[in-house]
């Protein structure tokens, strides 16, 4: 009686103790890194606004910090043929489908392992031998020689006991692998739509540069027809004529630098497409065709490491590397395999299932290591070495991407202040130009003064173009830099997680 009372007190806590060893893994757990304390992006505070420059489609941009970034942020600049482009590009591009390629990599090989580490190897085998003996091997020389084939049919199960988890540490570290590509192709969508909206804007820029230098071009051949006029009336000297025609010449000089850039960009937004710049089919941009986001969304400094794919990719990284110290720690433990099989031998085929053919066999092996020179010690200082590695890079993302945001930021203030006074020195410029033109039909001022105001405005005009551009491409440098909004990217139009 006492032994059935101890035995029946005793069998509750197995389960229990059999489920403390499961859970129980060596090495570090696995913590999220806190947020950056960091209230703001840049010693300066963040204005309200930007400023703006009337008459330029120069609208003030305000910093919301209350607005989250749409999944399709590219929307924003309210153009059609780019929406367009950039769905094509999401469709058939070649680096994301290598990006999802490797994410479907990573999430196979972890399955394969999962099914190693929660459950046993379960095999099946069949052979046929035809084997001749002799009396010899059994010490009866004189028994002569035997000869016959033995069949065999067997099921063999495995499992090794994952009591010091390693084998579950090293699903972790699959499984942070796989969470890495994951973020990995975030980041690659948004590269290739930030990459795209930047390749559309410089299009955009080009095909108006070009636009103006033409223009300028043409005016800088009125006027050397008047100044040839006027030579041939004694009212101007060759050399006058002789700098309109260098002028003219320099202008158009700068064409065809400017078109190879502008089929450059054309062909880089075929390639992005997944397209040969052969087949064409890519829409043309203009400045005028895209619209300036009024309202730019700025996250706060303590969501941006949630936001940013590349910090989540780093953090994925820290994780696994983590998972690895106890990988290598469990190593350093013993390693107990349990195995039995369950079969039947015959020389007949037809007697291969018949009774006293069975065989079966049960075993339990155990794996301590006691030396190996000091190997598995060392691996495990490499995991901690590791970890640190990937921990010190993590920190270095974070910089640079609170770097990215303060730079863009600073940009966007200082584009709108660049526009406005490139905006007034266009116009003045241009009625500079207007008034001298003027004053030199009559001969009342000479010829240089011209010759002034023509590079002036000339200068000033294309200046006022990059400006423009500039402010497109740097807002949409803010939104990748802000992580592009991801996570709001869902199919089934739920707000998604962070």
């Amino acid at each position: 009686m006492v032994k059935k009372y101890l035995l029946a007190t005793r069998l509750p806590f197995i389960p229990l103790a059999c489920a403390f060893l499961a859970g129980c893994a060596v090495g570090p757990d696995f913590r999220s890194p806190e947020a950056p304390d960091v209230g703001k992006y840049s010693p300066q505070p963040l204005p309200s606004q930007t400023a703006s420059a009337p008459g330029t489609g120069g609208a003030a941009q305000r910093f919301v910090s209350d607005r989250d970034i749409p999944g399709q942020w590219w929307t924003l600049f309210r153009s059609e043929a780019l929406d367009t482009l950039i769905r094509k590009a999401l469709a058939d591009s070649p680096t994301l489908a290598a990006a999802e390629a490797r994410l479907r990599e990573a999430e196979e090989n972890l399955r394969a392992r999962g099914g190693t580490v929660y459950f046993p190897s379960v095999d099946a085998g069949f052979s046929a031998n035809r084997q001749r003996t002799t009396g010899a091997s059994y010490g009866q020389p004189a028994a002569g020689a035997n000869t016959f084939t033995l069949h065999n049919a067997s099921v063999s199960v495995s499992y090794t006991l994952d009591i010091f988890g390693g084998n579950r540490r090293e699903l972790e570290a699959l499984r942070a692998e796989a969470e890495y590509q994951r973020f990995q192709l975030e980041a690659a969508h948004l590269a290739l739509t930030s990459n795209i909206v930047t390749s559309a804007v410089m299009e955009a820029s080009l095909r108006a540069q070009v636009q103006a230098t033409r223009d300028i071009a043409e005016m800088l051949r009125k006027q050397l027809d008047l100044v040839e006029t006027k030579f041939r009336l004694g009212g101007a000297s060759l050399p006058d004529v002789l700098a309109q025609r260098s002028l003219l010449a320099e202008t158009l000089a700068t064409l065809p630098s400017l078109e190879k850039d502008l089929a450059k960009i054309r062909h880089q937004l075929s390639v992005y497409a997944g397209r040969f710049p052969g087949e064409g089919g890519v829409p043309e941009f203009r400045l005028e065709s895209l619209d300036l986001p009024v309202d730019v969304p700025v996250s706060v400094p303590s969501a941006l490491v949630r936001q940013r794919p590349d910090i989540r990719a780093a953090e994925e990284l820290v994780h696994a590397a983590c998972a690895q110290i106890g990988v290598a720690t469990a190593n350093l433990y013993p390693r107990i395999t349990l195995s039995g099989s369950l079969g039947s031998n015959a020389v007949r085929m037809e007697d291969l299932f018949s009774s006293g053919s069975g065989v079966w066999s049960l075993g339990a092996g155990l794996l301590q290591p006691l030396f190996r020179g000091g190997e598995l010690s060392a691996k495990r200082r490499a995991a901690v070495a590791a970890h640190d590695q990937a921990v010190a890079r993590y920190r270095e993302t974070v910089l640079n991407a609170f770097r990215d945001v303060a730079d863009t930021l600073r940009a966007l203030e200082l584009d709108a202040e660049t526009l406005r006074a490139q905006a007034d020195a266009e116009a003045s410029a241009r009625e500079t130009l207007s008034t001298v033109e003027a004053q030199f039909r009559i001969g009342s001022v000479s010829y240089l003064s011209l010759l002034v105001a023509q590079r002036q405005y000339q200068v000033a005009r294309i200046n006022l173009i990059r400006a423009q551009a500039s402010r497109f491409a740097d807002t949409a440098a803010l939104f990748q830099a802000m992580g592009g909004g991801w996570w709001n990217r869902n199919p089934s139009g739920e707000q998604g997680k962070l």
